[in-house]
């Protein structure tokens, strides 16, 4: 694609930019290059490519560590290659290899990535029952992850799941430990109280992001109120998703149920505004 080759070359933007920029920066999960697409035309300076996104919308799957690491850069490849915004994708425990885990997102044009301190059969970060390695296990994934930077610009944040079962004080303490291993920012996940986040801030002196996710465990806090907590970026990765999906739905139950889609037309996007969204007249005269 011509497109995609100029949005490759043309990329400049890097989180560090983002967060210059937008405090706290506002990441909205994108499931595939036109939701990408999308989010950029709505204003946002970043992207996040969930986990779970991969999973649930490429491949059908939960999100239970079923998916590899080649799944998930089929996913980046397309999503970079249609926007010029940072995307920050999930990397989930590293998959065995942090260190090669980061040279192949950064070669696929993600700018960073974040690897959780879950044993390798993960479970999402607001269900319990999770279970996580040592803290010294996680601070020698991170470390393997930023030996793998080749673009000093290229994000390795830490995931800590620590706090819903070990407490807020050995959540901080692991946070600590990643940071001293190399961990260019924080996900502190789970948390339930802005309060919470003060201390994560307070504590570990770099980035911290919140994981501001539908039907969990942490309330859907503004950003006013994340920046007045000193949080960095707050992250919605599956929202446009979960919303798409509702609205599919209904479409398929009403053209079984009516027999026509009539009366769900107002549900969706007219083709015009695809393909103005798209651009579609412009590429067709440059093919």
């Amino acid at each position: 694609m011509r497109s995609a080759r100029h949005h490759k070359t043309a990329k400049l933007a890097n989180l560090f930019n983002a967060l210059a920029a937008e405090r706290p920066l506002q990441v909205p999960g994108v499931i595939h290059a036109y939701a990408a697409v999308l989010a950029e035309r709505a204003g946002f300076k970043a992207l996040y490519l969930s986990g779970a996104g991969v999973a649930n919308a490429s491949y059908g799957v939960p999100d239970i560590g079923i998916t590899t690491l080649d799944d998930v850069l089929i996913d980046v490849k397309r999503i970079t290659s249609r926007t010029k915004l940072p995307l920050l994708v999930d990397a989930d425990t590293g998959w065995g290899n942090p260190r090669n885990t980061v040279r192949e997102m950064n070669k696929a044009g993600a700018a960073g990535v974040h690897i959780e301190d879950q044993v390798e059969a993960k479970k999402c970060g607001h269900l319990g029952g999770k279970k996580l390695v040592s803290a010294a296990v996680m601070a020698r994934r991170i470390e393997s992850a930023v030996s793998g930077k080749k673009d000093r610009h290229f994000v390795v944040m830490a995931r800590t799941d620590a706090v819903a079962s070990e407490g807020l004080a050995a959540g901080i303490d692991r946070a600590r430990k990643y940071r001293d291993a190399g961990a260019d920012m924080i996900f502190a996940e789970a948390l339930s109280g802005l309060e919470q986040y003060r201390e994560f801030v307070d504590a570990v002196r770099i980035p911290v992001l919140a994981n501001i996710t539908e039907f969990g465990k942490t309330p859907l806090f503004t950003v006013e109120q994340l920046g007045e907590a000193g949080v960095s970026l707050a992250l919605y990765p599956l929202s446009a998703f979960r919303a798409m999906n509702a609205a599919a739905l209904k479409v398929y139950q009403a053209l079984r149920a009516e027999g026509t889609q009539k009366n769900v037309v107002p549900l969706m996007q007219t083709r015009a505004e695809l393909y103005e969204i798209l651009g579609y007249e412009a590429a067709a005269k440059s093919r």
